[in-house]
């Protein structure tokens, strides 16, 4: 299980990484591709003290970045072609900003990869149009070094992809000497650059600008500019200021893209991925809180931290904090204790809890009522809480919270990480005291022991032997450490100085502490560094994105220069596991990658603040789902782009309106989430049912208070309890006939393949002009204030649809070969077979639109593919089965919040459920006179498929005799009357009827009975109910 001290992250080309890369690059389609442009490197002079001049270089040759051929009306086309892709709005011309006319902006949420983004965009702009010389400008040195050790971890990477490496450095005025090779070098050159090195008033910062003599008396930008590079902008809204723009203008760059998560000045957006898209798409991780809120005296004095309710097989108990009195002192300690306790009994008598005796413990609203009236919900503290002991209480529940990520995901590989921000060192290493130990660092110990001990005790002997011996060798003082600045002359680790004014606020300039907390970044994800809690400045927090974060705490006092948004964004990156591979699989991903922030703020606090932030943060989305907003959308269906016209907008408005789905100012409704949510979204007429997907996620894009990121209340989180259920024989039979692993393989003829494919090109593919809608409108003669804010006080009152006209240039070449075989995974031989085979005037549409060509090309032959591939699927069982511990793991982090009532013939005392249906079919299935037991099915039961693993939903096993099929397993839906399924969710359900199949044939003659249901009388349909004695 130890992983090695040099384990690497590993990459891998990921689809939206990969969308984003095509936005910028696709911007340029029509560029010829050519090498560098050659010029003579200015070589220098050196000055002789008698003030005689000598060249003392011989002249050397550059590459420069070749210029942009196209025009600018054509360049605008391109981008305008890409935004209609992505559903941006259309930019009406090209942006110009710091001298340059080429302005292209890429919002990326936090944690989805935008370095690695624009990293890939250097050697995709390399391949395609053969530009070599980069700058990556950042706003401080946290992200610079952050560049520099992602362009250093990524080298291989994209060695394997592209075949060659990137030289990149850091420009550092005291050591000019890359800037030769920067310009002399044929090959890929990034240089990282801080503002400050360019854009501050200090001594080392002006010497860009000055004719040095130990650079042959050149002045460094004029070396750089001469090379025409392209900028890259990380984090732009922090470079917006007249005096940066104007020092950027001195680069002379050929382009500046822009990379941001909340970019503030906008030029020509090209793509969006932001807050909402990637908690929807699971490239982030889902965020839950435990809040501490501080109630008031309300009548007492006693001290009550209520910490959580424990759901157990008999009655809830609560975990509570309390004062009790030990010999002549008084010290505060954790009982466990069940209704009907006395408190003033608990305490050895201490006056302060008279009354205090426990009347009620509510586990599903997560509340404890005592007799004299007073209610606490769980992380609520009254009486005497000093920030010591708010402080403690924090550090308290990120250990707790730490040790039941860790229990969970140790047996995965994935070394759990707590991240502690602290505002000033002396909290953790205080110089003064013999030990050293600063205040936090005393709670740590105190409290890691403790819970470390109760954990122990917990643990299973049998089933966490290796997770049980790992906690064993880790002594409590080597599994935290401290990453602070270290002050030069007494070694000690110090406070960094930080920024307190502008876009840099409460941030550190800090270049050792940054490198310190970047060289670790690797060796703190194995198992073999005992270091699992870290202590660190707030000021450094731009340097922790470790992706293997679980848990933050914020041990500080609040300050509004920092937002919750970024406080958490340090944490929302996707987990590895011992051999550098992302925990990213669709099915358990938000199972998986949870982060914990432990606030020292009520859960409803932070929760409406957090919201409020990123709800800010979509800005760009629109606001309204009414017809202007669908007209000139861009649908696909059947290969051909179809544009959005008048009928249809406002037929999709129509839809919506009739359906509850917008209100009257066509904002969306609660109720068009919960539908979508739940899979029962109202059918589209049927003009509009063929593009029924593309409408829905349309509809998506407009802004919804109701379709925020979901954050969850970890109190609710709790152990759901396997009952005596779990242990009936009805249930082991029925697990034994679905428990055990299975491969799938597939056994097709690559002629038929071909065969298809040919005839599905020539009767489906169809390249067409890209259209773009032209409106005209006017202001409406009387504007309110409400219409004003609203921007809704123009009207339309024209519409033209135009076509593009464009052309590839004689000289661009593309690997039509290379590429279908690349998006399709098959191989060069069969992709030429099937170009062959196409019609003449089929194939000569490629000329038209090559990048259209290849889209379209690449679908419909993996469509021929995928039905080849579930027509000829079969399914081999191996000799692994799953083990039935995974319904043990399965009682784990389960919300409470969306549990029922208790019931009685599931394995769990609760069910938790995702929507109305489920609700209902439970409510139904433990009524049922004809269940004996059933099961939610836990997410790591998984069935392979082509398409993604299967996780199916419920396994029953019903009386014997009761009905024709004893034993059932469901998949539960919203709708049967379309069964509205995408379709990589049918292949998967049609691959489930295949493996169901499969074990039929081998367990004769009991078998098992798979389908999907959107009801309980609908499954009694499918099993027979009256006709098992027929």
């Amino acid at each position: 299980m130890r992983g090695a001290v040099g384990m690497k992250l590993k990459f891998k080309i990921q689809p939206f990484q990969t969308r984003a890369v095509e936005s910028v690059v696709d911007c340029f389609a029509g560029q010829v591709n050519a090498s560098g442009a050659a010029y003579r490197v200015d070589p220098g002079v050196i000055r002789i003290k008698s003030g005689e001049e000598q060249i003392t270089y011989t002249e050397i040759q550059g590459f420069r970045n070749a210029d942009i051929q196209l025009t600018r009306e054509r360049l605008l086309e391109n981008v305008r072609s890409v935004q209609m892709r992505r559903n941006l709005p259309l930019s009406e011309s090209l942006a110009s900003s710091a001298g340059c006319g080429v302005n292209l902006d890429v919002e990326m949420e936090t944690g989805t990869g935008k370095t690695y983004c624009y990293i890939k965009t250097i050697f995709e702009m390399n391949k395609r149009y053969g530009w070599t010389k980069f700058i990556v400008v950042t706003p401080g040195i946290a992200i610079r070094e952050g560049v520099f050790k992602s362009l250093d971890i990524t080298a291989g990477h994209f060695s394997e992809s592209y075949g060659k490496k990137a030289r990149f450095f850091i420009y550092n005025s005291a050591n000019l000497s890359h800037l030769e090779s920067f310009s002399s070098d044929a090959g890929i050159n990034v240089m990282v650059i801080n503002i400050q090195a360019f854009n501050a008033a200090g001594k080392e910062n002006r010497r860009i600008y000055e004719e040095l003599d130990d650079f042959q008396s050149r002045r460094p930008i004029d070396v750089i500019s001469a090379n025409r590079p392209i900028l890259i902008l990380d984090e732009p809204q922090k470079m917006e200021g007249p005096k940066t723009l104007k020092a950027l203008e001195k680069f002379r760059p050929l382009m500046i893209l822009r990379y941001s998560a909340t970019h503030r000045t906008h030029h020509n957006k090209i793509h969006r991925l932001d807050a909402l898209d990637a908690y929807n798409q699971k490239l982030v991780k889902k965020i839950a809180v435990r809040g501490i809120a501080v109630k008031g005296p309300a009548g007492t004095n006693a001290y009550l931290y209520l910490e959580s309710i424990e759901i157990s097989r008999q009655a809830p108990a609560a975990r509570i904090e309390m004062e009790i009195r030990s010999g002549a002192n008084i010290k505060r300690v954790v009982r466990r204790l069940e209704q009907g306790r006395d408190l003033f009994v608990e305490s050895n008598c201490l006056d302060q809890y008279r009354g205090f005796a426990i009347a009620q413990i509510d586990a599903r609203n997560d509340t404890v009522e005592f007799t004299n009236g007073v209610v606490l919900k769980a992380g609520e503290a009254v009486g005497d809480v000093t920030e010591a002991a708010l402080r403690r209480i924090q550090i308290r529940e990120a250990i707790r919270a730490h040790f039941e990520k860790e229990r969970l995901l140790f047996p995965l590989g994935v070394k759990v990480l707590s991240l502690f921000f602290i505002d000033e060192v002396a909290k953790y290493r205080d110089y003064s005291r013999p030990d050293e130990q600063g205040e936090y660092a005393r709670f740590f110990r105190e409290e890691y022991e403790r819970m470390k001990e109760e954990y122990m005790n917990d643990l299973p002997y049998d089933d966490s032997a290796a997770y049980r011996k790992y906690l064993e060798g880790i002594d409590v003082d080597r599994t935290h450490n401290g990453y602070f600045s270290i002050d030069r002359k007494t070694k000690r680790l110090a406070d960094p100085d930080f920024k307190t004014r502008g876009e840099d606020a409460g941030l550190s300039d800090d270049v050792d502490a940054y490198d310190l907390i970047l060289k670790d970044k690797e060796r703190l994800l194995s198992f073999s560094e005992p270091v699992r809690f870290i202590f660190s400045h707030s000021a450094l927090r731009e340097g922790w994105d470790n992706p293997n974060v679980f848990v933050m705490c914020m041990l500080k006092h609040s300050d509004n220069t920092i937002s919750r948004r970024q406080e958490v964004g340090r944490g929302l990156r996707l987990s590895v596991n011992q051999h550098g591979d992302r925990m990213d699989k669709p099915e358990t991903v938000h199972d998986i990658n949870v982060l914990t922030v432990v606030a020292g703020e009520s859960y409803r606090d932070f929760v409406a603040n957090l919201q409020r932030e990123v709800g800010e943060s979509l800005s760009e989305r629109p606001r309204f789902a009414d017809k202007a907003y669908f007209l000139g959308k861009v649908l696909k269906t059947d290969g051909v782009a179809v544009v959005v016209d008048d009928d249809m907008a406002a037929g999709i408005e129509f839809y919506l309106i009739q359906n509850g789905y917008v209100d009257r100012q066509r904002n969306i409704t609660e109720k068009y989430c919960s539908d979508r949510k739940n899979g029962t979204i109202a059918e589209l007429p049927d003009e509009l049912s063929p593009y029924a997907e593309q409408v829905l996620q349309l509809i998506d894009g407009v802004f919804s208070e109701s379709s925020l990121p979901e954050v969850e209340d970890e109190r609710t989180v709790k152990r759901n309890p396997l009952n005596d259920n779990f242990s009936k024989k009805e249930f082991r039979e029925l697990w034994s006939r679905i428990n055990r692993k299975a491969v799938y393989r597939v056994e097709f003829d690559p002629e038929e393949l071909v065969r298809n494919s040919i005839a599905a090109l020539d009767r489906e593919l169809r390249v067409t002009p890209l259209q773009y809608v032209i409106q005209e409108g006017e202001q409406l003669n009387h504007v309110t204030f409400d219409r004003l804010k609203a921007a809704r006080s123009f009207e339309i009152i024209g519409t033209a649809t135009k076509e593009f006209v464009s052309s590839i240039h004689s000289l661009v070449t593309y690997d039509i070969l290379g590429k279908l075989a690349e998006s399709t995974q098959l191989t060069r031989k069969t992709i030429a077979a099937i170009l062959r085979g196409i019609r003449t005037c089929v194939f000569d549409q490629f000329r038209q639109n090559p990048e259209h060509f290849i889209a379209e090309a690449t679908r419909l032959i993996n469509e021929q593919k995928a039905a080849v591939i579930i027509e000829r699927l079969s399914y081999d069982e191996i000799a692994e089965v799953y083990d039935i511990d995974i319904f043990t793991a399965g009682q784990e982090r389960q919300d409470f919040g969306k549990a029922g009532g208790k019931l009685g013939k599931h394995i769990y005392d609760y069910a938790i459920t995702d929507s109305a249906v489920e609700r209902k079919f439970v409510a139904e299935l433990d009524t049922g006179a004809e269940v004996v037991v059933y099961a939610k099915l836990p997410r790591g039961f998984l069935i392979p498929t082509p398409v993604g693993d299967y996780n199916p939903d419920w396994a029953i096993s019903f009386r014997e005799g009761s009905v024709k099929h004893i034993y059932f397993v469901a998949e539960t839906k919203g709708s049967m009357s379309t069964l509205q399924l995408r379709a990589i969710e049918e292949k998967k359900i049609e691959c489930a009827r295949k493996f169901f199949e499969e074990r039929n044939r081998r367990i004769d003659p009991e078998h098992v009975t798979y389908d999907v249901v959107d009801s309980y009388g609908k499954l009694m349909e499918i099993v027979g109910i009256g006709e098992a004695s027929l």
